[in-house]
Formats: C-alpha cells, structure tokens, sequence
C-alpha cells in the first residue's frame, strides 16, 4: 500500500489558473527582438520572456476551459501584420519598456473577436510587444528607451506578419516569470 504522504498531488480538474493570448512575431523578427530584449535586461535587470503581443490579457480559467477557448477564438482568424510605431515606456512592470503597435482594423479586431471568446474586457486595447519588465524609476525607462532606439534604430516602422497565436500561462504574481509557461499555439491561415 503506497504512503498517502508521498503520493504527487494533482492539480484538480476544477483548478483555475491565469491564462494569456499572445501574438507571435515570425523567427526572425523574434531572434531580432530576443537580442533587443537581452541588451536591455543586461543593463536593467529583470526576467526573461517570449517576445509577444499581447491579444487576451490574464484571466482566471479552467486548463479545459482555456484550451476550449483558445481553439474556437482561432476558428476563422486569418494571418494580419503587425508593424510599430515606436519605443514607449508605461507606468507598472508588464509594460515597462515597450514596442507600440499600430493599432491597424486586423491588429484591434482579432483583440476584441479573441477577448469575445474568452469573455475578457479590454478596453481600451493598447497593442504592445513588450521589451522590459522591470520596477525602475522613469529615467531609467527614458535611459532603456533611447537605448533600444540606439541599439536597433530601424525597428521604428518594422512590419512583419503574425501567423501565429498562442496560449499561454501567465501567472502575473509570478514576476520572476519562472511558472509562466506556453500551452497551447495554432498557425492562422493566410489571408
């Protein structure tokens, strides 16, 4: 008979977890953006994550009911492209330093049909690919700011396609990001 004090305890199926839609740019502009983000933590600290851009921001579900989600908000969404405006700074950690996406019909409407889906209120939606998640002072973001502008002074204006959403776990209480993690992706069809 196994000792009941040495048996894993399963998360239950009712158990609800923090979940995320993200859009994600193609390899290369990743390994690009990768580089950018890498410079700027060296110099600024804080964790490291996936480039993204965020289209359902953190809700509490289900593992089942995410996933369930996830796939019908997919149903019917086609490729669209992303292209940034520029370098920005925020006023709490997720949007530190960031990369402000134009906000084109395709890039706002895939947020509100996926947000619609998943029963999640974004307004107003900023789209953003986020650089830096830090706690620093606002000189310091000016500093990362003018530095990302330095280090990379064509991504104002890149454009690239996203052809890719997926489902992330996103425990926003978790800022060593260590327990965030990808669930689920879908390819979306060319338009």
């Amino acid at each position: 008979m196994a000792n009941p004090e040495s048996t894993p305890i399963q998360p239950s199926e009712g158990e609800k977890n923090v979940y995320s839609v993200w859009a994600l740019p193609p390899e290369d502009v990743m390994a690009r953006i990768r580089t950018l983000m890498n410079s700027l933590r060296s110099e600024f600290g804080g964790p490291q994550f996936e480039p993204h851009i965020t289209v359902v921001g953190a809700i509490r579900l289900t593992l089942d009911d995410a996933l369930n989600k996830f796939r019908s908000a997919c149903e019917g969404l086609k490729a669209y492209q992303a292209t940034v405006d520029c370098v920005s700074t925020g006023t709490f950690f997720y949007q530190c330093v960031f990369l402000l996406i134009h906000p084109t019909t395709q890039v706002v409407e895939t947020s509100s049909h996926c947000c619609g889906h998943f029963g999640y209120k974004n307004t107003p939606y900023m789209p953003h690919l986020s650089l830096l998640y830090a706690n620093i002072s606002d000189e310091q973001k000016k500093q990362a700011k003018e530095l990302a502008e330095k280090l990379d002074e064509a991504i104002n204006g890149l454009s690239f396609p996203i052809t890719r959403l997926a489902l992330y776990k996103t425990d926003t209480g978790d800022e060593t990001l260590k327990s965030w993690e990808k669930i689920a992706e879908q390819d979306l069809p060319s338009s």
